[in-house]
């Protein structure tokens, strides 16, 4: 009940705005009822489209956070440049839409058809719709069309007493096609094996990490002109808050070092539409309109994820390969140096 009533506030108010605002067609009940089916639809394709990139992108921020779960010296300092892989799986790609996923929008050719989600193709097809008496004609969005997505960031860590360790990671803003993607976020690592006089003897190491990261990717999205307009909802952003905790162990031998790992993370995923304002502006707020309809798709993303990585030391350089997997695959490779 609570809920109607909010919906029934929220179209009371857009038709108020309306009315005030501007004498012309758009008071007319029909086209406030068509405007209505547009941000459904909207709000539809935005869930469909959006939400692989975005589950893609937890994957992305979780890996590689230990570089060692062995027991830090104090106050070491440790340097790293990552270089990190995420394969686009085939079946987050695409998805397909239909006619009756629709109120406003009909496919310009058929009844059905396969579009690329964030992560997937550059295919396009056109939809229309009528706004009173002119059509809206809408070609989707195109996917990054990559079927692996490479990123740089940097990682820093800092020895602290009682055997835990600072981490800190962050990318700059990477351009990647048709999208953009920016990582940061701290963590910290306690050793567990030092409690375990046999377990430092057989160099066996144990740690703990918990850490919270936050990731912004956007993409271009839906560009539609109307008679009254242009809507400005030109990009996409999916705003990711990630906590994780993760268990890790490692073997010595000798200059290599095998570890392995599990984690589980909690994501809160929000979504955000951007870009120019629209001219539709002057009339009526739209993007604020569209992003308050967006807080119904947000979402919490609980995953297990396991890790494995290999670690080879040359001085005071170290390289590492990490392969972590789940529902996705990520691999990352890091030229780690510790600088005291």
């Amino acid at each position: 009940m609570r809920v109607l009533m909010h919906k029934c506030v929220f179209k009371n108010i857009i038709i108020t705005v309306l009315l005030l605002c501007t004498g012309k067609m758009f008071a007319q009940a029909e086209e406030l009822e068509q405007i209505g089916h547009l941000l459904n639809d909207a709000l539809f394709f935005s869930d469909q489209y959006v939400t692989p990139a975005t589950d893609a992108a937890v994957y992305q921020s979780v890996s590689g956070w230990i570089r060692s779960p062995k027991e830090p010296e104090l106050w070491n300092v440790g340097l790293a440049i990552h270089a990190n892989v995420f394969f686009t799986p085939q079946s987050d790609r695409t998805f397909t839409i239909n006619n009756s996923d629709f109120t406003f929008f009909q496919l310009q050719e058929g009844t059905s058809a396969t579009v690329p989600t964030a992560v997937g193709n550059d295919y396009q097809v056109k939809l229309t719709g009528m706004l009173g008496d002119s059509e809206v004609v809408l070609k989707t969005p195109e996917g990054i069309d990559m079927k692996t997505v490479a990123y740089p960031y940097l990682q820093g860590t800092l020895g602290l007493p009682f055997a835990s360790q600072l981490i800190i990671k962050y990318s700059p803003e990477v351009d990647l096609k048709k999208s953009k993607y920016q990582v940061y976020g701290v963590g910290l690592m306690h050793n567990v094996s030092r409690y375990f006089a046999p377990l430092r003897e057989k160099k066996i190491n144990i740690a703990v990490l918990a850490a919270y990261s936050k990731e912004d990717v956007s993409f271009n999205f839906l560009d539609i002109q109307t008679d009254y307009g242009t809507l400005g909802i030109n990009t996409i952003q999916g705003l990711v808050d990630t906590w994780q905790f993760q268990g890790s162990g490692s073997k010595e031998f000798g200059n290599w070092e095998v570890m392995g790992s599990f984690m589980v993370t909690r994501s809160d995923i929000e979504y955000k539409v951007g870009g120019e304002a629209g001219t539709v502006e002057e009339i009526l707020p739209f993007q604020s309109i569209v992003n308050t309809r967006l807080k119904e798709i947000y979402k919490t993303r609980v995953n297990y994820i396991g890790e494995a990585a290999l670690k080879y030391n040359i001085g005071k350089f170290n390289i590492q390969t990490i392969l972590a997997f789940g529902k996705f695959v990520n691999t990352n490779v890091s030229l780690q140096y510790i600088v005291n």
